[in-house]
């Protein structure tokens, strides 16, 4: 149930559909629904963003791609991502996804008690903070672009 609304759902992904609905409506711009499998992909700035519900694990998870690990200077890349997280990423944090060998903006969040002012910000948080450092990260470290999935 949203706490704001006292609006019920039959379930995590019938919930966030209906915030991704609305944020389309308040953004101005189409956003499609959550696939079979839990997950969308949309654009923030020059940022993709993708929501999941992990709904066995009962969280949403937000991410956006920020690079491919450079070959070298991961010291300083670990240690700048770090400093980041500490101050300037709100609610989400920079990851490194291991599998993939690409750094992350991400924020994740238990589905239960989360209501649409929660959701809107955390979608945000990620497309902002990946929008503003993307760019930045890549030319300061030499990392390719992450892949598109």
């Amino acid at each position: 149930m949203d706490r704001t609304t006292g609006e019920t759902f039959g379930d995590a992904v019938a919930m966030v559909n209906a915030y991704l609905a609305r944020f389309a409506e308040r953004a101005g711009t189409p956003i499609p629904s959550l696939d079979e499998s839990g997950y969308v992909q949309m654009r923030h700035g020059s940022a993709n963003v993708s929501v999941s519900v992990l709904a066995d694990h009962g969280v949403l998870l937000f991410l956006a791609p920020i690079m491919k690990v450079p070959k070298a200077r991961h010291e300083e890349l670990y240690r700048r991502l770090l400093e980041l997280s500490f101050l300037q990423t709100s609610d989400a944090a920079f990851a490194i996804d291991a599998q993939k060998e690409e750094v992350f903006v991400r924020a994740l969040r238990r589905l239960s008690g989360l209501d649409y002012e929660e959701f809107e910000d955390l979608l945000d948080t990620v497309g902002k903070v990946a929008d503003a450092w993307d760019d930045a990260l890549r030319e300061e470290f030499g990392g390719g672009q992450p892949t598109q999935d």
